[in-house]
Order: C-alpha cells, then sequence, then structure tokens
C-alpha cells in the first residue's frame, strides 16, 4: 500500500526518485527539480479527457483515461520499475488527484515502494512561494562584481567543483546578462521553474549559512531573479575581480563566440539589439567586423564602450568591496576566495549555519546583513 506524505517529508526521503505523473506539456512548463516524467496521458489524451469531462461528467471521463491508458500499464509499470532500482519512488500529479492515486495504486500492487506527494505540484509551487516571498533569506550572499570577461562565470563553476556553496543564476536561467546572453546557452526555463531551481540550490548548500553568487540585474532574458534574492545579494559580502582588457577580450571569445558559425549568427543578432544604444552606422560596422574575423576588436569595443560604462565596475582594487582580486590566475583566485569565506564568522557560529543537514531547510539561520550601495551595485533591470 502507498502512503501519503506532504512535500516536507518527501524532501528527507534519501535515495529516492521524483516521478511527475502529468503531461509532457505540464511538466515542460514546470516540474519539481530533478522529476523524471512519466505520464499517463500525454498532451492531446489529456486535452480529451478534459473536454469529456466538461461535456459528459467526471465518470465519463474517468472511463475514457482507463481505456487509453490500459494498454500502457505493462510499459508504465517496466519503465518505473527499471527506473527505481528498489529505490523508494516519490510521486505526484499537478494537485494530488486522480492522476497520482491511480499511478500509486498500480505501483504499489506491483510490489513497489510508493510514496505520493499531498496536493501535488500545486503543493511544491506553494513550499517554493513560501520560501522566496519571506522578508529575509536564511543564508547570507558573498557577491562576485566585476565586468564583463573577469571570469566570474568561471570562478563560480571551480567553486562548485570544490564543494563550495554556489549559486549560479547564469546556469539556472540559461542566460548571461550581456548582449552575448543566449551564445551557447540551452533554451530558459520557465520563471516558475527557476525559482524552483534557485530554492532547491539553497537547499542544498543550507548547513554553510552562505552562498557564492555573481552579481546580476534582477532581469535576465525572460526571467525576474526573485526580489528576496535581490534584497539577500545586497545585504551580502561583496568581492570585486578584476583583470587586464586584453583578458578579458579572450576570455568572452573562448566562453561565447567559438560555436561555429550559429555562435558568430547569433552574436551578430545580439549586436543588432543595441542600436538604440550605440546608433545604426557603428552596429553595421560590427558586424562586417564580426564577418571578418575581427572578434577581438568588436568584443574589445563593446566591453570599453558600452559594457563598461554601463556597470560602472572598477578595473583594479577598491576599498568599497571586502576583498578585490586580480583574475589572471584563475586557480589562484579560487583559493583566496575559499580563504575568505572559511574566514567569515558564519562558518564560526553554530546559529549561522543553516540549520541541520536533514531538518526543515525552511528554519536555517539567518545572519545579520548590512544593507549597502556599492559602486555596480545588483538589481537594475537592464
Amino acid at each position: 500500500m502507498f502512503k501519503d506524505i506532504s512535500f516536507e517529508e518527501a524532501i528527507n526521503i534519501k535515495d529516492r526518485i521524483i516521478l511527475d505523473v502529468r503531461s509532457p506539456g505540464e511538466y515542460a512548463t514546470a516540474t519539481v527539480p530533478g522529476a523524471i516524467n512519466i505520464p499517463l496521458l500525454d498532451n492531446v489524451e489529456r486535452s480529451l479527457v478534459g473536454k469529456t469531462y466538461k461535456q459528459k461528467g467526471a465518470q465519463e471521463a474517468k472511463n475514457l483515461a482507463m481505456t487509453i491508458v490500459s494498454p500502457k500499464l505493462p510499459y508504465i509499470v517496466d519503465s518505473v520499475r527499471q527506473l527505481s532500482q528498489g529505490k523508494p519512488i516519490v510521486l505526484f500529479c499537478w494537485r494530488g488527484g486522480d492522476r497520482s492515486l491511480f499511478m500509486a495504486n498500480i505501483l504499489s500492487f506491483m510490489g513497489l515502494q510508493v510514496y505520493r506527494v499531498v496536493g501535488g505540484f500545486k503543493a511544491h509551487r506553494s513550499h517554493v512561494r513560501e520560501y522566496l516571498e519571506r522578508e529575509s533569506l536564511p543564508l547570507k550572499a558573498i557577491v562576485l562584481h566585476g565586468l564583463t570577461g573577469v571570469g566570474k562565470t568561471e570562478i563560480l563553476e571551480v567553486l562548485a567543483e570544490n564543494n563550495m556553496p554556489v549559486l549560479d543564476l547564469e546556469g539556472l536561467s540559461s542566460h548571461r546578462g550581456s548582449v552575448f546572453g543566449k551564445i551557447g546557452m540551452p533554451p530558459s526555463p520557465s520563471q516558475k521553474m527557476f525559482e524552483a531551481l534557485i530554492v532547491e540550490e539553497f537547499k542544498k548548500v543550507r548547513g554553510f549559512g552562505v552562498f557564492l553568487v555573481e552579481c546580476e540585474s534582477r532581469r535576465l532574458g525572460n526571467l525576474m531573479v526573485p526580489q528576496s534574492v535581490m534584497s539577500c545579494m545586497k545585504e551580502g559580502y561583496s568581492v570585486l575581480l578584476y583583470a587586464p582588457i586584453k583578458k578579458r577580450v579572450a576570455r568572452i571569445k573562448e566562453i561565447y563566440v567559438t560555436q561555429g558559425r550559429n555562435g558568430i549568427i547569433k552574436l551578430q543578432n545580439s549586436v543588432e539589439r543595441l542600436t538604440k544604444y550605440i546608433g545604426l552606422q557603428k552596429v553595421e560596422e560590427l558586424k562586417e567586423g564580426i564577418q571578418t574575423g575581427h572578434l577581438e576588436e568588436v568584443i574589445e569595443y563593446l566591453l570599453i564602450n558600452y559594457y563598461d560604462p554601463l556597470y560602472g565596475y572598477p578595473d583594479k582594487p577598491s576599498n568599497e568591496y571586502d576583498m578585490s582580486l586580480n583574475t589572471k590566475n584563475i586557480p589562484e583566485t579560487v583559493e583566496n576566495i575559499i580563504s575568505f569565506v572559511y574566514r567569515l564568522p558564519e562558518l564560526s557560529k553554530s546559529s549561522c549555519r543553516g540549520g541541520v543537514p536533514d531538518g526543515n531547510w525552511n528554519d536555517s539561520a539567518k545572519c545579520p546583513g548590512e544593507s549597502r550601495d556599492i559602486v555596480g551595485s545588483c538589481g537594475a533591470t537592464n
């Protein structure tokens, strides 16, 4: 027999697999991070059942759903058995209704260990909103500031590889906050999925009481960083990263533009969007430079004449920040940041270590912060 559990209880089940039994369309819009889609009904079938419900009532809709689903059951059960490999199964539908009830009964009847989330995805969404809409988050931010090309994203990646608490907003949103934003990036998630991914990352780093994040504008492509996250960044520690212009240009060329012909086309399209800022004539000159392979000159122009003035960060050490680092040597920069993190009082005070690993991570301790307005402060909606 399966067991109904809350979303909070589901979080703490060890080595479980999460199944989303909603339609592929619902799953694509947003799901629980890490969930695998095993739909009872595909998009067309769900639409047919929904229309039948409205026109003929609940019983006729159930009869139709049973007719559609019955031939699929052996395949569904076999797929779940292979996925689970004996692990506990946590499953959900939209709001803990008939789809998850049906699936839970079938799978438990076939001998699998099954838990059904009460309230379904709707409960998970409420959980995410409750976490992000609070007045203040239970973590202290360590914010990496710096001009485009100083290596902030690469540094965050290496920090994550070193098991440091990282919130990679660009990675989660699949968007970089510049004219190069979508080059080489996968499609962006929905706003709901973006928020769910943020909360999932906070769950992973709660034991530290702090997290490392790149300073971002609130808007990342079509997505908005939650206001509580922006406020946390404004109140956090600030680390300035800087590097020589030639080093920055080389990094941008390597990271953003080595995508073959497709990357070149995307870069040209991105430059076109700057027409109202730098003028049509300059845009045409830059596009010609891209076509003729003068990428370094194009990138350097964009940095010096558009992005550097826009963001306004210093290109040398500044006392306005808690620490300033030259990023010519990424491994050395990472070592310095790690040393900085482990010297913070939040890691030496048990009351600021983010709660116990398997407890309710909503109750993680909040460390006091100081709100400051510094050069290049995060938060503008570019």
